[in-house]
C-alpha cells in the first residue's frame, strides 16, 4: 500500500481531505474516528429537545469505505483496493484544492447545513475498478471530477433536479426522471439576418454586368464620328439649299446646268455615305420582317439614284437636297438615341439603391394610384429597348407611304414613260416623309432624359410610359412634403404651473402616436431634456385640426389655436402664432410650440408638376393638423384645387390600401428618395407619351398631305410644278411643327 501510494503521489486520506470527510487536526485513523463517535454517550433529552444530528448518507458511505480500506495485505479487499488504485492511475488533478473541514456544529432551527451536500461526492469503487479492467462493459458512463468551487457555482445556477419516484434508486436501470413535457432534440430556428451590404453587393454586381458594361461600350464607341457625320451632312444640306436657290432664281447659266446636276448627285452620294449606318440598319430590318423609317430612307435613296440617272441624261435637277435633309435628321435621331441610352445607363450604374414607382388599382375613389417600393433592375433592362407604340405606327405608315408613292408613279408612268414615273416616285416618297419624322420619337426622349438624369430617374420602357397615362391618384404624406430636417422649433412658451418637462412629454406622446413629420422633432426635444415617455390611452384624431387623448388620467389636446377654441379652451389674445402647435391639459392652455417649415425646391417642383397635369390628383394622406389647403398654397405656391384632402374615413381607407403586386405595373426606377424623383417620373412619362403620339400623328398627316399634293400636281400639270425648290420648301415648312412638338417634354 505504501509503495502504491508513493507511486500515485497521494493517499486515500488526501482524497477524503479534499471532499471534507477528514479532520486535519486529528491524527486518528478513520477507523478510530468511527469507533470514538460510536463510543460517545447520547445526550440527555431536555425540556426543549434539540434535533438530533443524523449523519448524511454520503458520510456513512464514506465511513464504510474507510473501514474497508484497512491494511490487510493477505485479504481479498487488498486485491480490490489495488485494482482501484490502478484505475486511478489515469486520473490527474491540475491542482489540489484546499480541504474543507466537516461542519461539527449543530445548525440552528432556521438554518440548513449544506456543507455535506456540497462538499461530498460518492465514489463507486466497484464501477471504477470494472471500468479499468473492462472499459467496454460500462458504455455511455463517464467518471469526471469537478473542483468544489465550480461544483458550487453549477449547483447555484442549475435548476432543481426532478423528484425521484418512491422505491427507485436515482440513476438506476429502472429510474427515469419525470418532466412536465417530453424533451426532444432541440433545433434552434434559423435567424433572419438583414445584410444591407450583401444586398448592395448583389445590386452592384447586376449593375456592373448590365448598365455599367453597356455604358462603357457606348463610351468606347463614342459620339465623335457621329457628330462629325451630322455636321458634314448638315453642310451638304446648306450647299444643296444654296444651289437650289441659285437655280430657282435663274443664277445658273445653261452651260453650267450639267455641273449643277452632277454636284447634286455627288452631294446625295456623299450624304448617303455619311448615313450608311442608317441605310444598313434599314436593309437588315427587312430580313427581320420589319419595314422601318430607315428602310424607307434606303428605298428613297435607291429611287433618287435611279431618277438621277435620267436627270443627267435630260439635264434636269434632281431632288437630292431633300434627301440630304432627311439623311441628316436620321443621323441626328441616332445620336439622340445613343445619348438617351447612355444617360440611362449612367444613372443606373451610380445607384446604391433602386426604388420602383408603380401603379396599382383601387387606391382612392376607385382610381388607381402610384406608390413607391423596392425596385429591381430587370424592370428596366427588360423593357427599355422595346419599340414604342408610336414607332410601330410609323413603321406601318412607312410601308404604306412606299407602296402608295410607287403606285402613283406606276400609274403615271403608263402614260408618260419611265423617266416621268421615277420623277413622280422620288417626289412622292420624299413628300410623304417629312424630315422631322425621324426625330419625332428620339428627341422628346432625349430632352426628358436630360431632365430625369439630374433626378436619378429612368423610365421603364414603353410599358411604364403607358402606365403613367390616365386618371390616377398620387398619395403624399407630410414626410414627402417636409422631409426630416426641414421642420424646426423656433421656441416654446408655457402658460401654466405644469412642469415644462411633463408638458413636453405629453405633447410628444400625442404627436408621436399620430405618426406625422412632427414626431421626430418632439422626440428630439424630449431626449435633449432627458424627459420621460408616457403611455397614451383613448387617442382620437379630430377633423377640425387636432389630436386628443388621455395620459395619467388627464385629458390632453394638441392642435391649432382654432381647434382649441372650438374645444372650449381659453386662449389669450397674444397667443396667436403662425405655424404653431397649441397644447392644453384638462381644458387649460399649457404651451405653444412655434415651428418653422422649410421650403425645399425639389418638393416645390414635384408638387408643381403634379398639379399642372390633368388627371393626376395628389392626395394628402396625413392627419397633420397644420397642413391645410391654405398653408400648402402659401408655402409652395401650387394650385391646390387639384389637391384632395380626404376625410377621416377616406384617410383610413387609403392608409390601409395594399397594392396588388400582380396587377402593379412598374413605371420608373429612381435612385433618390425624394418627391421630385417620383413626381417627375410620373409626369415625364405622360409628357413623352403625349409628345410621341402627337408627333407621329402630325407627321403622318403631313406625309399624307404631301403625297396628295404630288398626286394633284402630277395629274393637273403633268409634274411640271414638281421642282426641287418647291419640294425642299415643303420639307422645311414641316420641320417647324415637328421641332415644336418634340419640345413638349421640356415643359414638365
Amino acid at each position: 500500500m505504501d509503495e502504491k501510494d508513493q507511486e500515485l503521489g497521494f493517499t486515500l486520506e488526501d482524497i477524503l481531505k479534499e471532499f471534507g470527510s477528514h479532520d486535519p487536526d486529528s491524527e486518528q485513523t478513520p477507523a478510530q474516528e468511527s469507533e470514538d463517535e460510536s463510543a460517545e454517550p447520547a445526550p440527555e433529552q431536555s425540556a426543549d429537545p434539540e434535533p438530533e444530528l443524523t449523519p448524511e448518507p454520503a458520510v456513512q458511505e464514506a465511513a464504510e469505505e474507510e473501514d474497508s480500506c484497512t491494511e490487510e495485505p493477505e485479504s481479498p479487499e487488498d486485491t480490490a483496493q489495488s485494482d482501484e488504485y490502478e484505475a486511478f492511475q489515469d486520473l490527474s488533478f491540475e491542482s489540489e484544492p484546499e480541504p474543507v473541514p466537516v461542519q461539527q456544529e449543530i445548525p440552528a432551527d432556521d438554518e440548513t447545513d449544506t456543507s455535506f451536500e456540497v462538499d461530498t461526492i460518492r465514489l463507486d469503487t466497484q464501477k471504477i475498478a470494472a471500468a479499468a479492467q473492462k472499459p467496454e462493459a460500462v458504455t455511455g458512463e463517464t467518471v469526471s471530477f469537478t473542483p468544489i468551487s465550480e461544483q458550487m457555482q453549477q449547483e447555484t445556477q442549475a435548476p432543481a433536479a426532478p423528484p425521484v419516484p418512491e422505491g427507485a434508486e436515482p440513476f438506476s436501470a429502472g429510474w427515469e426522471p419525470e418532466y412536465e413535457q417530453p424533451i426532444g432534440e432541440y433545433t434552434p430556428p434559423e435567424p433572419i439576418v438583414f445584410r444591407p451590404k450583401s444586398q448592395q453587393k448583389s445590386l452592384k454586381r447586376k449593375l456592373v454586368a448590365g448598365p455599367e458594361r453597356r455604358y462603357y461600350a457606348l463610351a468606347e464607341a463614342g459620339f465623335g464620328k457621329l457628330q462629325i457625320s451630322i455636321f458634314l451632312s448638315l453642310l451638304v444640306v446648306v450647299l444643296g439649299v444654296a444651289s437650289i436657290g441659285m437655280y430657282h432664281f435663274g443664277l445658273v447659266q445653261p452651260n453650267r446646268m450639267r455641273l449643277l446636276v452632277f454636284g447634286e448627285l455627288f452631294a446625295m452620294l456623299f450624304s448617303a455615305l455619311l448615313a450608311s449606318g442608317r441605310l444598313l440598319d434599314g436593309f437588315v430590318s427587312l430580313f427581320k420582317g420589319k419595314f422601318t423609317l430607315d428602310t424607307l430612307l434606303l428605298a428613297t435613296f435607291l429611287v433618287c439614284i435611279a431618277d438621277g440617272y435620267f436627270c443627267l441624261k435630260e439635264v434636269r435637277v434632281p431632288f437630292c437636297a431633300a434627301f440630304c435633309l432627311e439623311a441628316t435628321m436620321s443621323l441626328w435621331a441616332e445620336l439622340q438615341r445613343r445619348t438617351t441610352e447612355m444617360g440611362q445607363m449612367d444613372t443606373l450604374r451610380k445607384a446604391i439603391r433602386l426604388n420602383r414607382v408603380a401603379k396599382a388599382p383601387g387606391c382612392f375613389e376607385d382610381r388607381p394610384g402610384f406608390y413607391v417600393t423596392g425596385g429591381e433592375l430587370e424592370d428596366f433592362m427588360d423593357n427599355y429597348q422595346q419599340p414604342t407604340g408610336s414607332e410601330k405606327l410609323l413603321s406601318i405608315y412607312a410601308l404604306i407611304a412606299f407602296l402608295a408613292s410607287g403606285a402613283i408613279a406606276a400609274v403615271f408612268g403608263l402614260t408618260h414613260g419611265i423617266s416621268s414615273a421615277l420623277q413622280i416616285w422620288s417626289a412622292g416618297i420624299l413628300a410623304a416623309t417629312p424630315a422631322t419624322i425621324f426625330i419625332s420619337q428620339s428627341r422628346p426622349a432625349a430632352i426628358l432624359e436630360h431632365r430625369l438624369h439630374k433626378l436619378g430617374t429612368v423610365l421603364c420602357g414603353w410599358q411604364g410610359i403607358k402606365a403613367t397615362v390616365g386618371n390616377a391618384a398620387v398619395p403624399l404624406t407630410d414626410r414627402d412634403l417636409f422631409p426630416d430636417g426641414s421642420v424646426k422649433i423656433n421656441g416654446v412658451k408655457f402658460y401654466t404651473n405644469q412642469e415644462p418637462d411633463q408638458v413636453i412629454a405629453y405633447a410628444t406622446a400625442l404627436i408621436t402616436h399620430a405618426g406625422n413629420c412632427l414626431g421626430p422633432l418632439f422626440e428630439q426635444l424630449l431626449d435633449e431634456r432627458n424627459g420621460r415617455h408616457y403611455d397614451l390611452t383613448s387617442f382620437r384624431s379630430y377633423e377640425n385640426g387636432g389630436l386628443g387623448g388621455e395620459i395619467n388620467g388627464e385629458s390632453v389636446l394638441v392642435g391649432t389655436i382654432s381647434f382649441l377654441r372650438d374645444m372650449g379652451v381659453e386662449t389669450p389674445e397674444g397667443a396667436k402664432v403662425n405655424q404653431a402647435v397649441y397644447m392644453s391639459i384638462d381644458g387649460e392652455l399649457c404651451a405653444v410650440f412655434a415651428l418653422a417649415f422649410g421650403r425645399l425646391k425639389g418638393v416645390a417642383a414635384g408638387l408643381g408638376t403634379l398639379c399642372n397635369y390633368r388627371g393626376l390628383t395628389p392626395v394628402l394622406c396625413s392627419d397633420n393638423f397644420l397642413l391645410s389647403e391654405g398653408f400648402i398654397h402659401a408655402k409652395f405656391g401650387v394650385n391646390t384645387r387639384r389637391f384632395a384632402f380626404p376625410t377621416a374615413k377616406q384617410l383610413q381607407e387609403i392608409c390601409s390600401w395594399t397594392p396588388d403586386i400582380a396587377q402593379s405595373i412598374p413605371c420608373a426606377l429612381t435612385t433618390q428618395d425624394n418627391l421630385a424623383s417620383s413626381a417627375f417620373a410620373i409626369t415625364g412619362g405622360r409628357a413623352i407619351y403625349t409628345a410621341t403620339k402627337l408627333g407621329a400623328f402630325v407627321h403622318i398627316f403631313g406625309g399624307i398631305l404631301g403625297l396628295l399634293i404630288v398626286l394633284a400636281l402630277a395629274l393637273v400639270h403633268g409634274g411640271s410644278l414638281l421642282t426641287p425648290s418647291n419640294l425642299l420648301m415643303f420639307e422645311l415648312v414641316w420641320t417647324i411643327p415637328g421641332l415644336l412638338i418634340t419640345e413638349w417634354t421640356r415643359n414638365i
